[in-house]
């Protein structure tokens, strides 16, 4: 994992003691074991299990409610769709060393009482950090299981306050073409854009992710903080957030611009629903050798069926 910062001016007063800092740092590290016992889909790791030591680095052995192990960090960080660096997922963790992601602000504006740009040092502060074992499906019939540190995008909404006109969220990638190549490709309409309903955004699933397996989020996985769906397929979970508006207008999306007829606005998982180039009835899990059949909504149908319960789910994919 690699961050590289660069030197900016502030001001003394917005400068961070470094006693803090690091204990901020400690706190962020230790809070995904910490507050595992009392995540959403209780996965906290079994301390029998064993432990995985890659590198020197000891790091606790998790699985899902479903009882399936998380992937490991080497394989979660260095197989990635990430498409402004590189098309190729295992180009992408090297393309991305250099990105620099401090300092970072988030803007949340729109249809709120209370707009406001965040730093994500006091994102951090604000929202205590959880651990939640999460599915990661991706449309290429490929997934992984992940360990994620983060915070419910719900208490963010909360805390600016949205008005009742507010329909929609809409989410917005940093655009940085001279650090993220990708950018530079004339096919896709950057920056990446991605939508949600705001009954799926205030849903107790969708996280706010900034890191994974109790560390600060890689470079190549949507550093310093990004949506995690995980009843959805994976290029819903935008990633290198710097915007979120709320809106009364279904946004655009990167995706569903793009490919109309093979990526819908919704995204759910649905097995029953083929992508026009490959089947969506199995999966392969990143390191293992068989498939598995793909769980409806991946497997998270207690938590959000009732969302589309009037929806036809062939059609509104």
């Amino acid at each position: 994992m690699s961050h590289r910062f660069k030197s900016v001016p502030v001001r003394s007063s917005e400068i961070t003691p470094k006693e803090t800092y690091l204990s901020r740092r400690d706190f962020i590290k230790a809070a995904g074991v910490i507050a595992g016992s009392a995540a959403l889909l209780a996965c906290a790791p079994d301390a029998a299990e064993s432990t995985p030591e890659v590198a020197g680095v000891t790091r606790p052995a998790f699985s899902d409610e479903l009882g399936n192990p998380a992937n490991t960090f080497e394989e979660i960080t260095s197989y990635n769709n990430y498409y402004e660096f590189s098309t190729n997922k295992e180009a992408v963790k090297p393309l991305s060393e250099s990105f620099n992601a401090n300092p970072w602000t988030v803007e949340v504006t729109g249809m709120v009482a209370k707009p406001k740009t965040f730093g994500i040092e006091d994102l951090l502060a604000m929202f205590p950090q959880e651990e939640r074992i999460y599915r990661l499906r991706c449309v290429e019939a490929w997934s992984m299981v992940i360990p994620w540190n983060g915070f419910s995008l719900a208490s963010l909404l909360k805390a600016v306050e949205p008005t009742s006109d507010a329909q929609y969220v809409r989410f917005e990638t940093v655009y940085r073409p001279e650090e993220m190549k990708g950018q530079g490709s004339p096919f896709y309409p950057w920056p990446y854009q991605e939508g949600l309903r705001i009954d799926e955004a205030m849903n107790d699933l969708t996280l706010l992710a900034t890191g994974l397996y109790g560390e600060m989020m890689p470079n190549q996985n949507g550093a310093p903080i990004r949506l995690v769906v995980p009843w959805k397929y994976g290029f819903k979970s935008i990633k290198s957030i710097v915007k979120i508006e709320l809106t009364d207008q279904r946004p655009n999306t990167l995706w569903n611009t793009v490919a109309t007829n093979e990526y819908g606005f919704y995204a759910n998982v649905n097995p029953n629903v083929d992508h026009p180039r490959w089947s969506q009835a199995s999966e392969r899990r990143i390191g293992e050798l068989t498939r598995r059949e793909t769980l409806m909504f991946n497997g998270y149908g207690e938590q959000v069926a009732d969302l589309y319960a009037d929806m036809d789910l062939s059609l509104q994919y």
